[in-house]
C-alpha cells in the first residue's frame, strides 16, 4: 500500500495532528471546511508577528525590504506550488479576483466569437464571463452536465459543444467543482479544446493543495487559485497563472504601468497587499510540504470522504450526488436525502439534532447538502456523521 494510503488510514497519527490546532470545543462538529482552510496553531502565531513586524517597521521595512526582497522570495514558493517558474504568477486577493482579471482582460475575442460556461462554473465566474461577452459583442453558449456525470460523458458534452458551436473561441473550466465535489476530466478537456482552436481559463480554487496535478501536463495556458483553503494560508490570498507564451493575449489590467508590459505582474492591479498575511505564507508552505503535499493530504481526504459514502451509499432515501470514479472526486462529495422537498430543513436538522454543520447548494438538478471534511477531521466524527445521516433518512 502507498505511504500516502497508509498515513491515510492511520488514525493514530491524525489524532496526534489535530493537536496543532485551535478548535472551538462548544461548537458544532465542522464539515464545510470547503468555504476556508483552517491556519494551524503555529501559522496563526506567525501571522500575528508578521503583523506586528509590519507595524513596527511600517512603510521603510515595506520599500526597503518586502518589496525589493522578501515579496519576490515569496512569488517564487507561490510558483513552486504548480512547478512553474515565478515569472508565470502574480499574486491575487483570492481565487475570483485571479480569474475576473484573466477574464477581463483576455484579449483574444472579436465580435461574432462565442464563450463557453457550464452550469458546474462559480457563479462569479459565470457572471465575468457573460460580462466579457458583452463588451467584446460575443454570444454566450451555456452547458448543462448530465447528472448522473461520468468521465466520457463530461468529456462527450464539449467536444458536441465545439462541434455544434465552431465560433467557440474560450471556455471557463472548474477543476474541482464547488457544488458537489466533482473533479472534471481536466486534461481530457483540454486536449478536446485544444484540437478546436478553444483556449480555457480554469479555476482551481478547490484543487489547489488536495490535487497534485502538473499545469503543463493538463495542457491548461489561464488559471486562478486560492491559497486559503486546502494551504491553510491566511484569508484573502490568491494568484493567477499565465504560460509564458501566451502573456501577451491577457492585457496589463486597466493600463497597469508599475511593470512593464513584458512581466505578469502588470495583468493584476497594484495596490498594497496583506503583507503579514504574505509573509506567513513561507510557513505555510513548509507545514503543507512536511505533511506530504496535496497527494497526502488529498489521500487523507478522500479516505474521509469514502467512509460516509460508502456506509450511505446504499441507505435508502439517501442520493450521493457525486460518482464513485476515482477519477471524478476529491474531499468534497454533496447527497440529497431523496423525498424530502426542503434540504435546507434538513442540513438545519443536521446542524440542530446533530451538531454537524454542513451547507447547502444548488445544483441543475436541485439543492444538495455538500459534505466537506477537513484535515482535523477524524473517523469518529465521519461515523458520528453517518449515524445521523441514516436516522435521518427515516424521517
Amino acid at each position: 500500500m502507498p505511504e500516502n494510503t497508509l498515513r491515510a488510514h492511520d488514525e493514530t497519527f491524525w489524532e496526534t495532528f489535530v493537536g496543532r490546532y485551535d478548535v472551538d470545543a462548544d461548537g458544532p462538529l465542522n464539515l464545510e471546511n470547503g468555504y476556508f482552510g483552517r491556519m494551524s496553531r503555529t501559522v496563526v502565531e506567525e501571522y500575528q508577528r508578521n503583523i506586528e513586524l509590519v507595524n513596527r517597521g511600517n512603510s521603510f521595512y515595506v520599500r526597503q525590504q518586502f518589496d525589493q526582497e522578501h515579496g519576490e522570495a515569496i512569488r517564487r514558493e507561490v510558483a513552486q506550488l504548480i512547478h512553474a517558474p515565478a515569472s508565470t504568477v502574480t499574486l491575487a486577493n483570492n481565487a475570483v479576483d485571479a480569474l475576473q482579471t484573466l477574464i477581463r482582460n483576455y484579449n483574444k475575442l472579436k465580435p461574432g466569437d462565442q464563450v463557453l460556461i457550464s452550469d458546474v462554473e462559480y457563479e462569479s465566474v459565470k457572471s465575468a464571463m457573460r460580462w466579457l461577452a458583452r463588451q467584446r459583442g460575443a454570444e454566450v453558449v451555456e452547458l448543462v452536465h448530465p447528472h448522473p456525470a461520468s468521465f466520457d460523458a463530461l468529456v462527450g458534452t464539449y467536444r458536441e459543444a465545439f462541434i455544434r458551436y465552431p465560433r467557440l473561441k474560450l471556455m471557463a473550466l472548474t477543476y474541482v467543482n464547488h457544488l458537489t465535489g466533482l473533479v472534471m476530466p481536466v486534461q481530457a478537456i483540454a486536449e478536446t479544446a485544444r484540437e478546436f482552436g478553444v483556449d480555457i481559463i480554469l479555476d482551481g480554487a478547490h484543487a489547489l493543495g488536495q490535487i497534485d496535478f502538473n499545469l503543463k501536463k493538463l495542457g491548461i495556458e489561464f488559471a486562478g487559485f486560492n491559497l486559503q483553503k486546502w494551504l491553510g494560508g491566511p484569508l484573502a490570498l490568491g494568484f493567477l497563472y499565465i504560460a509564458p507564451h501566451r502573456l501577451a493575449d491577457i492585457d496589463p489590467d486597466m493600463d497597469e504601468s508599475h511593470y512593464p508590459p513584458t512581466d505578469i505582474r502588470s495583468r493584476t492591479p497594484h495596490s498594497t497587499p496583506n503583507i503579514p498575511a504574505l509573509l506567513t505564507l513561507p510557513l505555510v508552505f513548509e507545514e503543507h510540504r512536511a505533511l506530504g503535499g496535496a497527494s497526502a493530504k488529498g489521500a487523507r481526504l478522500c479516505h474521509l470522504r469514502d467512509l460516509w459514502v460508502s456506509a450511505v451509499r446504499d441507505v435508502p432515501g439517501i442520493e450521493v450526488m457525486t460518482p464513485d470514479d476515482r477519477r471524478l472526486y476529491c474531499g468534497i462529495t454533496s447527497m440529497r436525502f431523496a423525498h424530502q422537498p426542503d434540504q435546507q430543513a434538513m442540513a438545519d436538522r443536521l446542524l440542530e439534532e446533530h451538531g454537524i454543520f454542513t451547507v447547502v447548494r444548488k445544483t441543475s438538478v436541485g439543492l444538495c447538502i455538500r459534505i466537506t471534511p477537513g484535515l482535523i477531521t477524524l473517523g469518529r466524527d465521519i461515523e458520528r456523521l453517518t449515524r445521523a445521516l441514516t436516522d435521518l433518512s427515516r424521517i
